[in-house]
Order: structure tokens, then sequence, then C-alpha cells
């Protein structure tokens, strides 16, 4: 899950944060920039490995929905387990435990083979975020920690950007199998240092993650009853099932934007990605400016705007008969695109202030199972109505989705 939060806190020149605190918040952003590249670094890639294994591309879309629910799911399990055994132990071993991953998919034989790599990177690559972000909630004092998690969601968003355009750029001019040699080398890198890291702050402090700074209560036991208590409140149902479509229809369909540009318009593989990878470049974007916009528009008109600009975006990108007006069109999509993520992550954090945390977690795992059942549901519909209808129909969708979420806040806020 990435973070849209703009820069609100002191400057680090009065900050009480440590040179050591920074230096393991830096390390995490890196690890949420791989969690990222992870996610999306098949996108662009598709095409060849339809062709490669001799599959249709709906089934060669599997690498990325079956890596999309196991991450989901395993957003569950996460948030107790960090707290039992450590947030930074966790994310370390996780980040390990994902270049292992990319080695199995490196010597893929099979497409099956591939999955089970994909399921393995999953399983490492959902710590990394959450149990990042937790973290950082633990070690940095309230009046600081919008800044703080403004930078791992820059690593996020970030990962984005790099995932799809390297994801086409080595299938281009090495082979698939060098993108996942990269993420060996990545996650291998990341997770050295982590390791590194967690060690330093086991000697200066062998408590520090076994007993979290207490800024908070954490939420440990009846993870269930928790779920089932904040799924029974009206606006969390709400919540929870924006998340899924916006999963479906932003991320989902995203996937099949670099495919789109690659059989339509005739553009190599490696071109096709880097425009796509302008969606999370636009992402940044907004994150610069975000802060302007937020007292202005309100969150509900944030969602409206921005989801408007992706189905304009998503129209565009379907239709147009030539690559040139995708440019902007993906830079565009990906600055509306977060701005209605950001509202909706903040919307998500308020679902239940008593378990925040198991809240969040809820949010993540319908993001991540909304983005699996819309690749799978735009693989499928491709051959029936081709990549422009379904790129312009996902597009559409999040426009509808924005209106009726911005008519929701409205209401809610009595206005």
């Amino acid at each position: 899950m990435t973070s849209a939060a703009a820069p609100g806190a002191t400057r680090s020149s009065t900050s009480s944060i440590s040179p050591a605190t920074r230096r393991s918040i830096l390390l995490l952003s890196c690890a949420t920039f791989s969690s990222m590249v992870a996610q999306r670094i098949c996108d662009a890639m598709l095409p060849e490995l339809s062709r490669v294994f001799t599959v249709s591309l709906a089934q060669a879309a599997q690498v990325v929905s079956v890596f999309a629910v196991t991450y989901g799911i395993s957003q569950l399990f996460y948030g107790p387990l960090g707290d039992r055994l450590g947030k930074f132990r966790i994310v370390t071993f996780a980040a390990l435990g994902c270049s292992v991953g990319s080695l199995v998919a490196v010597f893929a034989t099979s497409l099956d083979v591939l999955l089970l790599a994909r399921i393995m990177m999953a399983l490492g690559a959902a710590a990394l975020i959450p149990l990042g972000m937790a973290w950082v909630g633990d070690a940095v004092p309230p009046h600081e920690l919008q800044e703080m998690l403004t930078r791992t969601g820059l690593g996020s968003t970030l990962g984005i950007v790099c995932g799809q355009l390297l994801g086409g750029l080595l299938t281009d001019a090495l082979g698939w199998r060098w993108a996942f040699a990269f993420l060996v080398l990545l996650f291998g890198t990341v997770g050295s240092l982590l390791w590194g890291d967690l060690r330093r702050q086991q000697k200066a402090q062998p408590v520090a993650e076994a007993v979290p700074t207490p800024q908070a209560p954490v939420v440990r036991p009846h993870f269930i009853k928790q779920a089932l208590l904040i799924a029974s409140r009206p606006w969390s149902r709400t919540i929870l099932l924006l998340a899924v479509i916006e999963g479906a229809m932003g991320f989902g369909v995203l996937a099949m934007w670099a495919s789109h540009l690659h059989h339509a318009l005739g553009l190599s593989l490696s071109v096709s990605g880097a425009i796509v990878a302008l969606f999370g470049l636009g992402g940044v974007g907004y994150m610069v400016v975000g802060r302007l916009l937020i007292p202005r528009l309100g969150q509900h008109g944030l969602v409206l705007l921005g989801g408007a600009l992706v189905g304009i975006s998503a129209l565009a990108v379907a239709y147009i008969p030539h690559w040139g007006p995708a440019i902007p069109a993906s830079l565009v999509g990906g600055f509306g695109f977060f701005m209605f993520h950001n509202v909706m992550q903040a919307n998500a954090t308020q679902m239940a202030p008593e378990a925040r945390g198991t809240a969040v977690s809820l949010f993540a795992s319908f993001l991540f199972l909304g983005q699996s059942l819309g690749v799978v549901l735009a693989a499928a519909l491709i051959d029936r109505i081709g990549t422009s209808a379904v790129v312009a129909l996902g597009g559409g969708v999040m426009a509808v989705e924005g209106a009726y979420f911005g008519w929701a806040l409205r209401r809610r806020c009595g206005n």
C-alpha cells in the first residue's frame, strides 16, 4: 500500500529524531521501494511471457494476479506477527525472502514455476510497506510522523515508476529473466543493509523491538474479532468496498496499459513500460503539491477531481491513435489516482482509531485483493472486447467511484 501524505512536520534542524533512526527510516524507504518494484515489474513483460510460455495473455497475467492475491491475504497476518516478533526484524527477513523468490523466478522453466516464485516473492513483499510504516509510527514523535511517513511513501511511489520502467526495458534489452535477476540483487542488497541495521539496533537497545515506543497501545489479541467489529460499521464497509473497486480498476486494469500500448500502437515493451511508468511519476507530483490542494478542494473535491482525471486519462490512452498523448495522459492519470488514493488512506486510518493497525491491514488486504480481481477480469475481457475498451472501462469506473465517494463524504460531513 503506497502513501501520498504531504509533508507538514518540523524540519530536521529542530528534529528530535536521532541520525540512527533516520538511517533506519531511509532503509525502510528502500524496502518499500523494492516491494512496489516487485509488484509492478511484470506489467510490461506480459506479452513476452505469453509468447515464451505459449499461453494467452489472460494466463500470463496470473503472474500479476497471484502476486496481488498472496500480497493481500498476507497483510492480515503480518500486523500481529510484527507486534510479537518485532517489526524491523520481520521486514529484514521478508526482504531476504524476496531475494530467494526472485532467484527461483530467474530459473523458472514453466509458467507454473514462475507463479510459484511470484507467490514466494509476494509473501515477503507484503510485509515491507505496512510493517515499515508501523515501525516508523513506533519510533517517531507524533509531530514529526507525517514527514517521516512521506519518505517511506515516496519510496513506494518511486517503486511503481521503476517497476514498470525496468520490467519493459530489461525484458526488451536482455530478456525477462534479467528483470528478476535485478530483483535478486535489489532485495539481497536491501535485506543485507536491513540486517546490519537490525544488529546495530539490538546492540544499542536489546529490547527496542520487543517493547515498541509506547506512543499508542499495540493491539495484539483477537484479530478476527476486531476485524468483524470494524466490518460491522457502515462507514468501514463503504471504505472497504471502495478499496476493492479502487484496487481492481486503478492498480488492476493499470497492469494492462502497457500491453495495450504494445499491441494497439506497436510500441516496444520498454517504451510502453516507460510511458506507463509516468503514472507513478504523476503520483510523485501530487505528493509535492498535495498540501496546497487539500485545504482548497477538501476530501470530497479531491476524490471527485481525482476520479475524473483518471477517467479522462484512460480514454486518451485507450482511443487516441498515437502514442504521444499517452505521455501526458499517464502523468495526469497518476496525479488523479493518487489524489483519490490519498483520501482513501486517510479514511482507512480513521475507520477504527482504537484498532488502527487492524483497520489499515484490512484496507490493504481489500485493496490488493481487488487488484487481483481487476487483473483477472481485464485479462478475460481483452479477448472479447479488446484492450482499448478494457482500459477505457477501468477509467470510467474510477470516475464513477470518485463521484460516489465525493457524494458519500459530503453526506457524512453534513455538507
